[in-house]
């Protein structure tokens, strides 16, 4: 009983400090999370990449090895949120910036804390007076290089080093023929996901979501309804439906891929692992960069494809709002970064017929 009755009137006095001092950081950072989960609808993604930033100093990582810093939480934690100031986030920012993060990391950082405290704001939660984040510096980030993409030649060779498993390591081959077997087929599927990927010009959360009764063979169309986000089946990122013109290079990946015994019902994915289900987007992008040495190609991101359709698009002359629908880009602005692979002869002959007398 006395310890019931010391727990309880620790319980009470920690309460009524914590009345008296206002809410925690914490605790709006807390209230935040659960907002932007089960109200806002944000992609798994998106909550992981929040609850990194927002995590506590030496929590296990959820994926992959260390432990999180906790920068934001080591220093604002325990203040109580409405006393935050403006210097205390700049001197924050300071703190992560000393790490050697770049530009564009301190100003994620940024972004999060200011999304809690406007959150903390709404008369609805917390009514805090004001966001102390929008007085802070951010940080300027370096201009957007040109876009890098890879020619048809170079697509093709990425593509047949991993048809050929050339991507191996020769050191582990396989114990079995069942296991054989099962390489080739998944060197074979991650051959013509490259094919997809650049000739289609899909995200990859987006490919490892396709699904048959997506492919349109006689209409020569994808439908895009869904992506994969951190392993879990989501929107995409758009949050609309798209259709993607399906070119014959495209097509005929797709077709060979239908060919196949097992997993070509209409609602079997499109590519898949041993047990039917969404690839491992992490264990894909390390094959692929496997393939590119054995290719001896430039070592492009996986996201790379993507550009390379919209760039191959561009360079052909195909106008930029057909290039927009078919990527799914909310704004034009976006697309337009494509028109840099027009060649600048097609250009000045279009400048030098407007300056005709």
């Amino acid at each position: 009983m006395a310890e019931y009755v010391a727990d309880a009137a620790d319980r009470e006095r920690v309460e009524q400090e914590r009345l008296t001092r206002g809410v925690t950081f914490r605790e709006v950072a807390h209230s935040y999370m659960r907002w932007l989960a089960e109200v806002a609808g944000a992609k798994p993604s998106t909550l992981r990449d929040r609850e990194t930033v927002l995590g506590e100093p030496g929590v296990q990582r959820k994926r992959g090895e260390g432990k999180t810093l906790g920068h934001v939480m080591a220093a604002l934690g325990d203040r109580p949120a409405a006393k935050i100031t403006t210097r205390e986030i700049d001197e924050l920012l300071a703190t992560i910036s000393a790490t050697g993060a770049s530009a564009s990391t301190v100003n994620k950082y940024r972004s999060a804390v200011s999304a809690v405290f406007n959150h903390g704001c709404k008369p609805s939660t917390f009514s805090l007076p004001a966001n102390p984040v929008n007085g802070a510096d951010k940080r300027r980030e370096p201009p957007q290089a040109a876009l890098v993409f890879y020619s048809p030649e170079e697509i093709e060779a990425i593509a047949r080093a991993l048809a050929e498993g050339r991507h191996r390591d020769p050191a582990f081959p396989a114990v079995n023929d069942g296991e054989r077997l099962a390489r080739q087929a998944e060197d074979h599927q991650d051959a013509e996901m490259v094919r997809v990927a650049a000739y289609a010009g899909l995200r990859q959360g987006e490919l490892l979501a396709l699904r048959w009764r997506d492919v349109d063979f006689a209409g020569s169309a994808l439908t895009i309804a869904r992506a994969m986000s951190a392993g879990v089946e989501s929107s995409t990122k758009s949050g609309r439906i798209r259709r993607v013109p399906l070119a014959d290079q495209a097509a005929g990946s797709l077709d060979r891929m239908s060919r196949r015994v097992h997993y070509t019902s209409p609602d079997d994915l499109v590519f898949y692992n041993v047990f039917g289900r969404p690839l491992d987007g992490s264990a894909l992008r390390r094959r692929y960069k496997r393939a590119q040495a054995a290719a001896d190609v430039r070592a492009l991101r996986f996201h790379d494809l993507r550009h390379t359709f919209g760039s191959l698009l561009a360079a052909r002359g195909v106008d930029v709002v057909t290039i927009q629908k078919a990527m799914g880009h909310s704004a034009l602005s976006t697309t337009s970064r494509y028109l840099h692979a027009r060649p600048a002869s097609e250009q000045a002959q279009a400048f030098t017929a407007a300056f005709r007398a």
